[in-house]
Formats: C-alpha cells, sequence, structure tokens
C-alpha cells in the first residue's frame, strides 16, 4: 500500500546535487520533490557487511542527505567475496571509515557519520535516536532483535533483511506507522518461542552476489519510504531463491491483528541429535559417521574411520547414503550437518547429528 512520505523535503538542491541526480529528477514518481526528501533524510545502517555495503553505496548514490553507519568491526580478507564497500588496502581497518571514504568519493553532500561501537541493548535507542528510517544489515539475529526492540520504542521503520546461503527474506517493519495502518514487527515473522538457534554465514556460506540484490532491495525500500512512492514491502516479505531465480512474496500481518494470519518462516522438522558422549556406543551399534565438512576442513583432522562427503554432495545425491544403514552426521558445530541430516531422512536414510560437530568432539 502507498504511504505517506516520511521526511520534509529541503527547499532546494545545489546545481551539483542536481547535475548529478539528474536521472532522478525526470522520474515521474520520483522527480524533483522526492530527491530533496532524500536531501533531507537521515537513514541509520546498522552493519556495513553483505547487506551495508550494497546499501550505503546505493543510498550515497541516490542523495541521501545524512546516513549513520553503526559498527564495531574491522575488514578482513575473507569479507571482500560479499562486502563490495571495502578493498584489499582496508584489511584490519574500521568498516565504517569505508563508509566514510566510499560515500564521500560518490556524493560528497551525503554527511556520514561513522560509529565505531557494538550495537547493545543498553545503547541501541541512543545510537538509532533521530534517523528517520533504520536499514538493519547486521550478520547475527541477536542484534536484529535488539535493533528491531529500539525501531519499536522510537516508532520508526525498520526496513529489515536476511541472507544466508542461496536465500533471503526482506520486509519493512513499522511499530508506529500512520493512522489506519495496523502495526507489523520483528515478532510477528519470527515469534521468539520459535527462533531457536539460528546458522552464521561463517557456518554455511553465503553467495556474495546475493548479497548485492538484497542490499539494493533493501535501499530500494528505504527510498520508498522516505520519498512516499510504490508500495513498500509493509505487510509482504520478499523471499529470493538465487538458485533458482525466483522472487515470490508472502503476506506478513501483526499478530495483534490476528495470530492465524501471521505468516511466520516454517521451521524445519526435527532432527533427531546425540552428544559427542554418546557416539562410541553408536558406532559400535553400527552405526557410519559421516563427515559433511569441506576437504581443507578434514585436513585438520577427523574422527577415526569417518566418511567424507560434503555438504554440497549430500544435499545432490541424498539417496546414495540412505540405505547404509544409522549415520551420524557430524560437521564442525552441528550446523550444517542438520541440513544433511534432514536430506537424507527424507530419503528414507536413518540419520541423526552429532550435537556441536567436531568442536564437541575434540572437547570429550
Amino acid at each position: 500500500m502507498p504511504l505517506p512520505p516520511l521526511v520534509e523535503p529541503v527547499a532546494a538542491l545545489s546545481a551539483a546535487e542536481a547535475q548529478r541526480t539528474a536521472r532522478h529528477l525526470v522520474l515521474a514518481d520520483l522527480g524533483e520533490l522526492g530527491q530533496r526528501r532524500l536531501r533531507a533524510a537521515h537513514i541509520a545502517v546498522v552493519g556495513v557487511g553483505g547487506l551495508g555495503s550494497p546499501v550505503v553505496l546505493a543510498l550515497a548514490a541516490a542523495g541521501v542527505g545524512t546516513l549513520t553507519v553503526i559498527d564495531d568491526d574491522v575488514v578482513e580478507l575473507s569479507n571482500l567475496q560479499r562486502q563490495v564497500l571495502h578493498r584489499l588496502a582496508d584489511v584490519d581497518a574500521p568498516k565504517v571509515d569505508s563508509a566514510v571514504r566510499v560515500a564521500a568519493d560518490l556524493a560528497p553532500e551525503t554527511t556520514v557519520l561513522p560509529v565505531r561501537e557494538r550495537l547493545t541493548a543498553t545503547n541501541a535507542e541512543a545510537l538509532l535516536s533521530g534517523a528517520d528510517l533504520v536499514i538493519d544489515g547486521s550478520d547475527t539475529f541477536e542484534t536484529r532483535t535488539l535493533v528491531a526492540a529500539a525501531c519499536e520504542r522510537l516508532g520508526v521503520p525498520l526496513v529489515w533483511g536476511v541472507v544466508q546461503e542461496f536465500a533471503a527474506q526482506v520486509t519493512v517493519f513499522w511499530s508506529a506507522p500512520p493512522a489506519g495502518v495496523r502495526p507489523v514487527v520483528l515478532s510477528d515473522l519470527y515469534p521468539p518461542e520459535g527462533v531457536g538457534e539460528l546458522p552464521s554465514c561463517a557456518a554455511v556460506g553465503v553467495l556474495g552476489a546475493l548479497c548485492l540484490q538484497v542490499g539494493s532491495v533493501l535501499a530500494m525500500e528505504a527510498i520508498k519510504l522516505i520519498a512516499g512512492i510504490g508500495e513498500p514491502l509493509f505487510g509482504r516479505v520478499l523471499l529470493i531463491d538465487a538458485l533458482r531465480g525466483r522472487m515470490s512474496e508472502v503476506p506478513l500481518r501483526g499478530r495483534a491483528e490476528t495470530s492465524a494470519a501471521a505468516t511466520s518462516v516454517p521451521a524445519r522438522p526435527a532432527v533427531p541429535h546425540i552428544t559427542a558422549g554418546a557416539l562410541d556406543d553408536e558406532i559400535a551399534a553400527g552405526a557410519f559417521v559421516l563427515d559433511v565438512r569441506e576437504a581443507d576442513e578434514v585436513a585438520f583432522g577427523a574422527i577415526p574411520g569417518s566418511r567424507h562427503a560434503p555438504l554440497a554432495e549430500v544435499l545432490g545425491r541424498p539417496d546414495a547414503f540412505a540405505a547404509e544403514g544409522r549415520v551420524v552426521v557430524v560437521c564442525q558445530r552441528g550446523v550444517r550437518a542438520v541440513r544433511a541430516a534432514a536430506a537424507l531422512r527424507s530419503a528414507g536414510a536413518d540419520a541423526v547429528v552429532l550435537t556441536g560437530g567436531m568442536d564437541a568432539w575434540s572437547a570429550r
């Protein structure tokens, strides 16, 4: 549904800014008025990683007036596969420094306020206060929960996205939307009691190109809300399946409106787990251990007698392992093993997961 613009426009654009954003000024829905609203806007971006990087690039290029960029981390070499704001020369430097440099190169009239600080329960509201809109590009559900709670208290819209492996979700939460519009918040999508332990991208991986796509969608949602154009993803969740080249959406309504109408991401069926202490008994009873880590991980050590098949191979042909009796699936920490065991069980195998993976086995 169309929503009114979030901010009042500045009186005028400078001649240089008008020339730089000339292709925006001729857009029928955005135009010069919308561009002046972008110039007046203050957007807070939490995280300058895989999602925050393209968001900062897009919003600075779009002419957003002020960006508060919050991240306490430094650039690592493994970040460069997806965090396109940073360069090799930035390794070991604060991530927020990249945001300041790149935004200045793109749009000198955009002010970037770098905050090299970890967002916590005690400072979240203060860090986000003053922003017209917040974009969450953080990479842990704990931080996302803190950001969402602070936005709910502040009453500002939260443009929210998550990407993992080859899939992504994007939506907009808002606890205090315009009159006549019902609130939708994070707990409507992910009820606290149903979240459980979520894997990190370090554990399961993420496609770098997908981060660019999702970051672009996040920036577009912010632009629509600021300028009051189009139909933001408020009350809808955009689902992206990069491997199959599919984008779809599902409705999302506030639980206060009706719990039956609330749309949540369905949890995977439960997969049985065993402890590291029970592994010897499993092997003695005839089970075999399937190690689904990558070859470079296995090179550092493996459970004696285990069989190695990387996760992608197991997911690609689970039937090949289905007739081999009891299977104990192991990865480094247990996250990838859940996916493999679920696929094996769907193919008819009696598969269980070693809780805590190799880390737990090594620590026995």
